[in-house]
């Protein structure tokens, strides 16, 4: 790796970190580091292959041995969802979780999920969940200074099924929140969604409708859903967030 920007080699990947992504902004311009791409892929593959073959509590247990044996199926040759290990819960938000794009590596400080089963439109749906208020507000009870795997794996993911139309909603929302730019085209043609810059207006009422219809998957009432934004965040100014939240919350309830 190379941490000095000065004179960078041409096809050299970005390194991130927890601050080189926020909610719904994949890249942030600030970088952990640069790779050269070639000898990072190798190292990757190669330890994938050792852990899946010999440690049994090792994640890549769960796929294929013909999967694994694929260079081209790691795990930074597409995007994936990150999120940040440092946080606290008097931060603006606990919760900083994003889909990153591919060719990409990332640090220890940024873990990412696996996906064993599943595909596109699972990852959209989980991905709303995480950035959205209300499941936001839960991890607050829990979370202190760091985002493990230990601590986010028991939080309660609302599990409606497809046909359900509040999920098939969380995932067109998250789904064109996620894919600003055309390093995203190929996962957002797997979802089934545009791809490519929102106005400002509208990304600020899907945010909010996304709020909304996870307060529903989760069977929160108004009232409650409005003491979630009264005691989210000490002095938080929420009101004009939550008017349009309770508004799109009121035209799912009918």
């Amino acid at each position: 790796m190379t941490f000095v920007r000065n004179n960078l080699a041409d096809g050299l990947w970005p390194v991130y970190k927890g601050e080189s992504f926020d909610i719904w902004n994949p890249d942030t311009g600030t970088y952990y580091a640069w790779a050269d791409p070639a000898p990072v892929l190798e190292w990757l593959q190669n330890k994938r292959l050792k852990s899946g073959k010999s440690q049994r509590n090792s994640p890549h247990r769960e796929f294929s041995i013909d999967y694994l044996n694929d260079e081209s199926n790691l795990p930074c040759h597409a995007p994936r969802i990150a999120f940040r290990d440092v946080t606290n819960r008097t931060n603006r938000r606990t919760i900083i979780a994003c889909l990153i794009p591919p060719k990409v590596f990332i640090s220890h400080t940024a873990p990412y999920f696996m996906w064993p089963k599943g595909d596109e439109f699972d990852q959209a749906y989980l991905l709303g969940v995480l950035c959205s208020i209300p499941l936001d507000w839960y991890s607050r009870r829990f979370v202190e200074t760091h985002v493990t795997f230990f601590t986010i794996n028991p939080f309660p993911v609302p599990r409606p099924e497809r046909e359900d139309p509040r999920w098939q909603r969380v995932v067109e929302l998250a789904g064109r929140l996620a894919c600003p730019d055309q390093r995203f085209a190929t996962w957002a043609c797997a979802v089934g969604v545009e791809c490519g810059p929102i106005p400002d207006d509208e990304k600020e009422d899907a945010i909010c409708e996304l709020d909304a219809v996870v307060a529903s998957l989760y069977g929160l009432d108004e009232a409650q859903l409005i003491h979630v934004f009264e005691t989210f965040h000490e002095n938080w100014d929420f009101h004009d967030r939550l008017k349009c939240v309770r508004q799109h919350f009121r035209n799912w309830k009918s």
